[in-house]
């Protein structure tokens, strides 16, 4: 079974034989079978010459680049062998024409938005007071058909969030302050693990896109713009309350993570090595763990069902379906 490697320690990536040989600093070496290997993600500094980026290449192994502070950076991507005209003019189509744009947009609101109001209900049969929360929620969600345009839908989803993260603070049981979600930086311990986190799903996101024949940088809720895969971010709506947030929840409440993990002097935005392995960890273990899956009838995977979720929009985008509607978990 093929899985991802992360790489924390610096020292050198190559190929020996058939295997990807690691070599840490500390001179300690793992020799990995590359049949088994899926992506690879290097969280610190490391040395690889052209010779495994070629070998990579054969296999279609992509290698994710995340800097000091554990956020993504960016990607080596092998040559394309899935590619579509037929379905890039589909994506391209349905973003021009501003109807068929709102409609895949609000689809993935609906469904992230959906999902959130889950967790609550979830965390709220467990002897949270979270009523007033689902019920701005709800209100918010009423109104997401009736947007006009996807300025105005975003509007929406923004307050869906605000709504959301207040009620952070009544379902962490730990002592940390969390008034409102900051990015760029993360302002505490919190937005730093949300950061962290999300930058995580997003990367998976774009590994599963990368297996078909989607480009990921047309998107419908998020503008498409240089230097990002927009699309990611758009489908990576729907999982972060389902893989994320339901993560960082239970290793808060169980004290998996806590301040202790992060660097204070840095402002909480440095996310102490052991505790990013641990997440990672997790992360993993919560993707490779397998549901019943209504509609097929049989066992799949979180990690698969993003790649469902990006059969659906394609079976949609090129006619095959004649709606597109984004996952909504039913625990």
């Amino acid at each position: 079974m093929k899985q991802s490697y992360y790489l924390y320690r610096s020292g050198r990536l190559q190929r020996k034989d058939n295997t990807l040989e690691i070599t840490y600093n500390d001179g300690t070496k793992k020799v990995i079978p590359v049949e088994r290997v899926d992506n690879i993600y290097v969280m610190t500094q490391f040395d690889f010459n052209t010779v495994l980026l070629n070998f990579l290449s054969q296999y279609g192994i992509n290698i994710y680049f995340f800097n000091y502070y554990g956020f993504y950076t960016g990607t080596y991507y092998p040559k394309e062998s899935l590619v579509s005209g037929k379905l890039l003019i589909k994506q391209v189509e349905n973003y021009n024409d501003m109807k068929k744009r709102l409609k895949i947009a609000k689809a993935f609101i609906d469904s992230a938005s959906y999902n959130i109001h889950r967790n609550l209900i979830y965390y709220k049969n467990r002897n949270k007071n979270l009523e007033d929360y689902i019920k701005e929620i709800e209100y918010f969600r009423r109104q997401i058909d009736q947007c006009k345009d996807v300025k105005e839908l975003m509007g929406i989803e923004g307050n869906i969030r605000k709504v959301y993260y207040s009620s952070w603070n009544s379902i962490i049981n730990q002592d940390i302050k969390f008034e409102k979600r900051v990015k760029n930086p993360p302002d505490n311990a919190i937005n730093s693990l949300i950061s962290y986190v999300n930058t995580i799903i997003y990367t998976r996101v774009l590994s599963e896109i990368y297996k078909t024949q989607l480009n990921p940088t047309i998107s419908y809720l998020h503008e498409p713009s240089e230097r990002r895969f927009s699309l990611c971010l758009d489908i990576a709506e729907i999982f972060k309350p389902i893989i994320g947030d339901r993560l960082i929840f239970s290793m808060l409440n169980k004290n998996q993570i806590t301040e202790k993990d992060f660097e204070k002097n840095l402002n909480f935005l440095y996310i102490k090595e052991k505790a990013r392995k641990e997440i990672t960890k997790q992360i993993d273990k919560r993707l490779q763990t397998k549901i019943k899956h209504k509609t097929l009838g049989r066992e799949v995977t979180y990690e698969y069902l993003m790649r469902l979720e990006i059969y659906k929009l394609i079976k949609y985008l090129i006619g095959e379906e004649s709606k597109y509607e984004g996952f909504k978990m039913w625990w």
